[in-house]
């Protein structure tokens, strides 16, 4: 339920302090993907000064995935029956605290423990953050506006913390750990003031725990095979029978949550076909341009020998062009709906990383690299907020938490799965030996790219199966509730 405090005015025009509430939970996304992004420059110099190997270095970047993407169901649910509010600023504190832990040790372990609790924290922010959106602001313009900016928030923070931290790590890699702590601590101070307070559920059937339980070892198993695989072997025992596990923990999940009387996740929410597009062009836009930002950072800093800046500014078009449409992007979700825009995002973004195949070891940036990264940046803009208004419209305000949570699994899940394959494609295709040349190696990198491609235009393909060929048919989800709507719903879609 919306605050009065909150909530627009008459006229549709935002009260300064709904304004506020927007820009605390902003805020708190921002940081997110700030944090994922600045940490991946700094790790050279993490293992210099901490003594770090190769391997753990990676778990420096995997203990966040590990605990955001495999928290993120229970923390979507959490959201909607303790208080999103509450939940939110917990949280958000939880991760200032991690954030100065991390600046601070001398320890791989510690720091690598720090990255974990701060990836368990963003799993609670983020689905509550976005529940808190789609509860305070109604359906339609306002929600589309308002998530608009809340996602453009997400790409520029990615998009910022690759400048920053190129030049934060020139002076010590401990600013890039301490930068989220303040910014993350004026968030809370605003956000006790400002964000709506909201009742924990009262008419909920019981908590689901052994759901719960099901839910996140499945995803903190999954997460952890696929970004161990890799090293271990896709064939391997130890990676079949992870996978194996996972679908045990997966099929008594779904056993659970089809009894449970107040489950984790509702499985009639899925029955909804622009739900399950939604999920799925999730995986596929963030898994696409994860593996794409991986292979483009190694050619421009390993094959071309620019400078972690350097890189930085070469992505910084497509964060620009994201920022800029911010206040733009809901008014057109309201004149053309979410699937043609999701649809046309896809195109471009298959344009754009086909385009980056020409690259070579000479490129001119302003004929090479600029097209694609405009046409990325386009893309990005048009689909993340789209993607984010078809996952959570016609949810019940009492299940926007879960659909919340569910939406960030599918990119983190999605991320992390891309990721690891794209990188087994490159590893494949590697040239044997010490002394390959740069051409090889470039080489060894275009059949990553070309898998990066078919994974956008999987998205793409997908979208397109939602398209209406009358404008006037509604281009939203309906979570209902009772079987037989939801029944109307699966058939109708």
């Amino acid at each position: 339920m919306t605050s009065p405090l909150t909530t627009p005015t008459s006229d549709g025009r935002w009260t300064p302090r709904l304004w506020g509430t927007l820009l605390v939970l902003c805020a708190a996304m921002f940081l997110d993907a700030l944090d994922v992004s600045m940490v991946g420059v700094a790790l050279p110099s993490i293992g210099a000064d901490l003594g770090l190997s190769t391997s753990a270095l990676q778990w420096i970047v995997s203990g966040y995935i590990l605990g955001y993407g495999g928290l993120l169901l229970l923390g979507g649910r959490t959201a909607d029956l303790l208080g999103r509010r509450q939940v939110f600023l917990v949280a958000l504190g939880v991760f200032a605290l991690a954030s100065l832990l991390g600046g601070l040790v001398d320890s791989g372990p510690l720091l690598i423990a720090s990255r974990f609790i701060k990836g368990l924290s963003a799993a609670f922010t983020a689905p509550a953050g976005l529940s808190i959106i789609t509860t305070t602001f109604p359906e339609g313009p306002l929600r589309n506006r308002a998530l608009a900016i809340y996602t453009t928030c997400a790409a520029t923070g990615f998009s910022m913390g690759l400048v920053l931290s190129g030049l934060l790590t020139e002076a010590s890699w401990r600013l890039t750990m301490l930068l989220p702590a303040p910014i993350a601590l004026l968030a809370l101070a605003a956000g006790l003031k400002l964000l709506p307070r909201s009742e924990r559920e009262k008419d909920h059937d019981g908590y689901d725990i052994p759901g719960a339980v099901l839910g996140t070892a499945s995803m903190l198993l999954l997460v952890f095979t696929v970004v161990q695989a890799p090293e271990a072997g896709w064939a391997s025992a130890r990676t079949l029978l992870s996978f194996l596990a996972v679908a045990v923990l997966l099929t008594a999940f779904v056993l659970v949550e089809r009894r449970s009387a107040g489950p984790l996740i509702r499985l009639g929410v899925l029955r909804s076909g622009s739900q399950i597009r939604a999920q799925l062009g999730a995986m596929t836009f963030f898994g696409s341009y994860v593996g794409f930002q991986f292979l483009a950072t190694l050619y421009m800093q390993s094959l071309l020998g620019w400078s972690a800046l350097h890189t930085a500014l070469a992505f910084l078009p497509a964060g620009a062009l994201v920022a800029a449409s911010s206040t733009k992007v809901g008014a057109i979700v309201d004149r053309f709906g979410t699937p043609r825009l999701i649809a046309a995002g896809f195109a471009l973004m298959v344009v754009g990383y086909a385009l980056f195949l020409r690259v070579d070891l000479d490129p001119v940036y302003a004929a090479v690299i600029l097209p694609s990264m405009l046409l990325i940046g386009a893309a990005c803009a048009l689909v993340f907020p789209s993607l984010n208004i078809q996952a959570t419209n016609g949810v019940d305000d009492h299940e926007q938490g879960m659909v919340s949570g569910l939406l960030n699994t599918s990119v983190q899940v999605g991320g992390a799965i891309f990721l690891a394959v794209v990188t087994a494609v490159v590893t494949v295709n590697s040239p044997a030996g010490e002394g390959a040349s740069p051409q090889a190696v470039l080489d060894s990198y275009r059949p990553g790219l070309v898998v990066v491609t078919l994974i956008a235009l999987a998205g793409l393909l997908i979208t397109l199966t939602g398209l209406r060929t009358r404008r006037d048919r509604p281009s939203v989800v309906v979570a209902v509730s009772t079987p037989k709507e939801a029944e109307r719903v699966a058939v109708r879609d």
